[in-house]
């Protein structure tokens, strides 16, 4: 049976029992904090400033298997160095405003999220509160970023609630544009053209069929060093225009994206923008969920 094969039977079980009780701990250095389940490292919070906005990096199965993309921090041999923001779990928006918050095309030309202050910690959750810094002139508004891990099903969940507030005066216009949203950049492994399952909630597979359609999770699983690993990424019902489409690719890039109507479309008189007004927010929930081995069901963990 060729790998394609491997993983679309393994991909039928049914996902494992309840986990015992973990252990989950923090260390924090200069710009980062790692996050350790049973004193392994399984993911961190990056946010120094040499990095347009934070990103959750790295992302490891329980049992320390590395899926996220090495680059540009950690490079691996023969590794692809396309689009260098994509990095790890991201949260960003092609247009706000007018301003790019996707694309890291260079200082002053594309905007910024900068820590307000260093992340707040309490047991197994993180807080980071970031300035919507344009290339030129003052904040337009402020992000908070709030992530819990959990242990659910033989899984490292990550949950995050992102709110946007529009509370520099003006309101937040949220342009149409595939780029953008809460998603994730996975290693090399997880391309669809080297044998990754790439599927959705619909029961639709591969990324030409499940790219800017509506879906309440979708999970990219691949093989790596030997064993079924993948991330599973979830639109929480409470989001605006649930389920949400997707920016769905075959090279390891993933996004929930509810603001592209018109580009995941075609169509040109429709119009996926949104306004929180001034003084609102926007409150977003988003699930990840790092999973290995076979028998993996998205279900079984979905809100």
């Amino acid at each position: 049976m060729d790998r394609r094969g491997f993983l679309a039977t393994a991909l039928t079980g049914i996902a494992g029992a309840a986990e015992r009780a973990h252990s989950f701990t923090t260390d924090r250095r200069p710009g980062r904090v790692d996050l350790f389940v049973d004193r392994r490292l399984v993911s961190g919070l990056v946010f120094d400033e040499r990095w347009d906005k934070p990103f959750i990096y790295p992302l490891r199965t329980l049992s320390g298997i590395a899926l996220e993309r090495g680059f540009p921090l950690a490079q691996r041999k023969d590794e692809s160095t396309d689009h260098p923001w994509h990095r790890g779990l991201i949260y960003g928006h092609g247009v706000i405003n007018g301003v790019d918050f996707w694309r890291e095309l260079g200082r002053g030309q594309s905007g910024r999220l900068i820590p307000r202050g260093e992340p707040e910690e309490s047991g197994s959750n993180l807080k980071l509160r970031l300035a919507m810094q344009p290339p030129t002139g003052a904040a337009i508004g402020t992000i908070e970023q709030f992530y819990t891990l959990r242990v659910i099903e033989s899984c490292l969940v990550i949950e995050a609630t992102i709110t946007v507030a529009a509370d520099a005066g003006a309101a937040l216009q949220f342009g149409d544009t595939e780029d953008g949203g809460f998603g994730m950049r996975l290693r090399d492994e997880f391309r669809q053209d080297r044998g990754a399952i790439l599927r959705n909630s619909e029961g639709l597979q591969g990324t030409e069929n499940i790219w800017g359609k509506p879906a309440r999770w979708v999970d990219y699983t691949a093989e790596i060093e030997g064993r079924l690993a993948g991330v599973a990424l979830y639109d929480h019902p409470g989001n605006p225009r649930h389920p949400s489409r997707w920016h769905a690719r075959g090279y390891g890039l993933c996004c929930a994206n509810p603001f592209a109507l018109r580009d995941f479309t075609g169509d040109a008189s429709a119009d996926g923008s949104f306004e929180i007004p001034a003084g609102d927010e926007l409150v977003l929930r988003y699930r990840a969920a790092i999973h290995e081995g076979a028998g993996f069901d998205p279900e079984s963990i979905r809100w």
